[in-house]
Parts: C-alpha cells; sequence; structure tokens
C-alpha cells in the first residue's frame, strides 16, 4: 500500500503536485490561522480533487476551526477522516491521529502541563502500525533555528511503549527529513520551509 505525507502547506495546498497513493496523510496546519471555516471550506475543495481512495486529517497549531467550532468544522471537512484521538483501520493497517503540542505561543491545541500530554498519549493502543501527531516527540526533527529542541517529551516516552511502525508529525518546518530509530520510521512532513515557502519534498512510502 502506497502512502503519501504532507503537513504545513499553510493555505498554499493549491501550489502542490501530490502524487497519487492509496492513503493521503495531512499531519496539520493545513491553515494559517484564521479563526472561521473558510480555510476549512478551501482545503476540503482541495482534497475532493485529489485521487486517494483514503485521505486522513489532524489538525495543527493554527488550525483554530477545529479547536474553536469543532463540530462545524468536522462537518466542512466531509472530504477527509478527521483524528482527533482516535483510531482508524484501513486495509487491516491501524492508524492514529492526535494534534496536542507542548504550549507554542498562542496556538490552537496547546498543552501547558506535561502530565496533561502524558495523558492525551496514554490512550494511544500499542501495535499501531501508523502515529499522525502535529508535534514531533522530543529529539527528533524538532530542533528550531536557534538549535533548541521543542519536541514533546512525553510523547518520547509514549512512543517507546507504542513502537509505531511510522511516526508522522510536521510543526517544525526547520527539521523537515526523514529519521530511522530502531523499529520506527519517524517523518517530519513539513512542506513550508522556516519562512512559509512550499517548497520541501512530498514524502511517501510503502507499507
Amino acid at each position: 500500500m502506497k502512502i503519501v505525507v504532507i503537513s504545513d502547506t499553510h493555505s498554499q495546498h493549491h501550489a502542490l503536485n501530490i502524487p497519487d497513493a492509496d492513503i493521503l496523510i495531512h499531519a496539520g496546519d493545513f491553515s494559517w490561522g484564521k479563526k472561521d471555516l473558510s480555510d476549512v471550506i478551501d482545503f476540503n475543495s482541495f482534497l475532493e480533487k485529489l485521487p486517494h481512495r483514503h485521505k486522513l486529517v489532524v489538525a495543527g497549531n493554527h488550525d483554530f476551526a477545529f479547536a474553536r467550532t469543532p463540530k462545524k468544522a468536522r462537518e466542512c471537512l466531509s472530504a477527509a477522516i478527521y483524528l482527533q484521538d482516535n483510531l482508524v483501520e484501513i486495509d487491516g493497517l491501524k492508524i492514529y491521529g492526535s494534534p496536542w503540542q507542548p504550549a507554542f505561543l498562542n496556538g490552537a491545541f496547546n498543552l501547558e502541563i506535561i502530565e496533561d500530554l502524558a495523558e492525551k498519549w496514554a490512550a494511544i493502543p500499542s501495535g499501531i502500525d501508523i502515529l499522525i501527531t502535529h508535534t514531533p516527540p522530543y529529539g527528533i526533527g524538532d530542533i528550531i533555528r536557534s538549535g533548541k529542541h521543542v519536541g514533546c517529551r512525553a510523547l518520547s516516552k509514549a512512543i517507546d511503549r507504542i513502537v509505531p511502525k511510522y511516526h508522522i508529525f510536521g510543526h517544525i518546518h526547520e527539521s523537515f527529513g526523514t529519521t530511522q530509530l530502531k523499529d520506527t520510521t519517524f517523518i517530519n512532513a513539513s512542506i513550508c520551509d522556516v519562512f512559509g515557502n512550499p517548497c520541501q519534498p512530498i514524502v511517501s512510502f510503502e507499507l
């Protein structure tokens, strides 16, 4: 099964040439922070035109509509399966998605207390094939321009328990790339670079 992964497209999805695949995954920040539903409607219109059999989306810290008006936002995203602390199974693949992250500026889905983050990650079942979060785990794909790691320590501990085959995330544009660590492949799938240009390559893989 071919899977293509993107993240942090920030309303520039129309400029992308996304290859066909069985599953398209977007790991959050499809918008630039509008608090109404217009970005969701536009993104859904874009997804409707894509040929992928399955489209999975988690929200990011700029996707305020899913935090402020979650019911209406989900209704507007009819062309995809929206994952927020839940699991979907597709052709035998178990995929779990969650939007939370350590507090980052004034973004959506911020949690300031590590125990609250740990509680979110504790709900992730073991034995899943793909984990989708917006935040990276601590120490992997999470370095900002200052050289500081800003990933989630509680998520790192959870991954030690879960051991997904793939962990897909974004959030930190400047740390785009793939890292293999033990039994898990970590992919920071950010499409926009640190200046907001949608120039980073689209990643795909077979599973």
